[in-house]
């Protein structure tokens, strides 16, 4: 069991998903932070639109590998970002995480989520 799940949370909230390359785009020219295992971007909605969901969206580029490897890749953020978004995620908020080359897949599950989570708190910090 990771370090990240042994910490007492509160109850999680549900993550809608980022569909359109326009909410994806908007993403990007928020705050943005590298891990090791991921890229993370995030963005904080204006209040006209839904404040209380957390919205999340995935992608990796060919040069992560071939579609084998990439959909591997987004697999594992999916469930990295079930376990660490429903919980330290900020509603009102849209995240992308991003694929890295060679990592992504490699990296040991504890490491990708305690990545994701180190890089939430230096994109709300």
């Amino acid at each position: 069991m990771s370090a990240v799940a042994n910490r007492s949370r509160p109850e999680p909230v549900g993550l809608a998903r980022l569909k359109t390359r326009r909410e994806f785009l908007r993403a990007a020219r928020g705050r943005s932070k590298a891990a090791p295992g991921l890229i993370l971007q995030g963005w904080r909605r204006g209040a006209e639109e839904a404040p209380c969901e957390i919205r999340v969206g995935f992608t990796c580029s060919k040069k992560v590998g071939n579609a084998v490897v990439r959909n591997r890749a987004k697999r594992r953020l999916r469930a990295a970002a079930t376990e660490v978004l429903a919980f330290e995620g900020r509603p009102g908020w849209d995240y992308v995480l991003i694929g890295r080359r060679d990592v992504t897949v490699s990296r040991p599950y504890p490491l990708l989520l305690s990545d994701l989570s180190g890089a939430l708190s230096r994109v709300h910090g």
